[in-house]
């Protein structure tokens, strides 16, 4: 399936785009079809399951022809869709809902990680791991449906005709222990076999060392998806400690692109990266049997 999320902010552009187009304010929409400047509002700003009734009163208002209808009603439509993970989003924790409905349909998923392996590519004992340390005081969600969430969006490597993947891993990440070290060589020999066998993904290092272009020095993990239409904006999600950012606009994405760009360039390539991983990963264990 598509991202609803992407979806629904493909139609607030859609939209958005035709009311100015017909010299329409807000207002006088909203005056004009009998609703509140509210209703409008609601449409356009994406974040809500769009009312296809209110929908059908705009694009009827508009000269528009019956094929523009048709494709705008259709994004509506999928812009409704409930994924897999809406089902139960609190208890598998929102934030992992939110990456889920990204990851959704899309087409190429970039990443890069500061202080964790890569979610996408991780071991079930990693997760865990990490799920027990991060989880919140208060926080209502279930830890068995974090981890069955985490293989669940790890799926969408493996989906026919599913995206290509790419990640770049800071070497603090792997050389700062964010699980016990067995689990450390575990999930550093999945890694290795993971960008050795998988053609969709590839996997690089950016050392501590690594000369950034400009000192691009990067202040948090991010991620970034394209979508098959290239109509669907391009959409980033920045991490933070509590909450995820996601940007859709042209200019913060645009900033964030240019820096992977950057921190790519900087990294080991591909194949240099998988045998630093692998050399990592002796090393840890030659170090435990000393």
């Amino acid at each position: 399936m598509i991202s609803p999320l992407v979806r629904r902010q493909r139609l607030a552009t859609e939209l958005i785009r035709l009311r100015n187009e017909h010299a329409y304010s807000s207002a006088r929409l909203a005056a004009e079809i009998g609703v509140s400047r509210q209703r409008i509002s609601e449409l356009e700003n994406g974040n809500v399951v769009p009312n296809l009734d209110l929908l059908g009163k705009v694009l009827r208002l508009f000269d528009i022809t019956e094929q523009q209808q048709r494709q705008i009603m259709t994004i509506a439509d999928e812009a409704r869709e409930r994924g897999w993970w809406a089902t139960y989003a609190e208890e598998m924790g929102t934030r992992q809902a939110l990456y889920a409905n990204l990851e959704a349909g899309a087409s190429e998923i970039r990443e890069y990680q500061m202080v964790y392996l890569p979610g996408l590519l991780q071991i079930p004992s990693y997760t865990e791991v990490r799920v027990l340390t991060d989880r919140a005081d208060g926080a209502t969600y279930s830890h068995t449906r974090a981890l069955e969430a985490r293989a669940g969006r790890q799926q969408v490597l493996e989906r026919p005709g599913g995206p290509t993947y790419e990640v770049v891993i800071d070497e603090l990440a792997i050389r700062r222990f964010a699980a016990p070290a067995p689990v450390i060589i575990d999930q550093l020999d999945h890694l290795v076999h993971a960008g050795h066998e998988r053609q969709n993904v590839t996997i690089r290092v950016l050392p501590l060392a690594a000369r950034i272009h400009q000192h691009a020095v990067p202040r948090t993990a991010f991620f970034t998806y394209r979508y098959p239409d290239p109509n669907d904006p391009v959409v980033v999600a920045v991490d933070t400690v509590t909450d995820d950012l996601v940007l859709t606009e042209e200019p913060g994405v645009r900033r964030y692109l240019e820096l992977y760009g950057k921190l790519q360039d900087a990294s080991l390539s591909a194949a240099d990266s998988l045998d630093f991983l692998a050399a990592t990963a002796e090393e840890i264990r030659r170090n435990r049997n000393e």
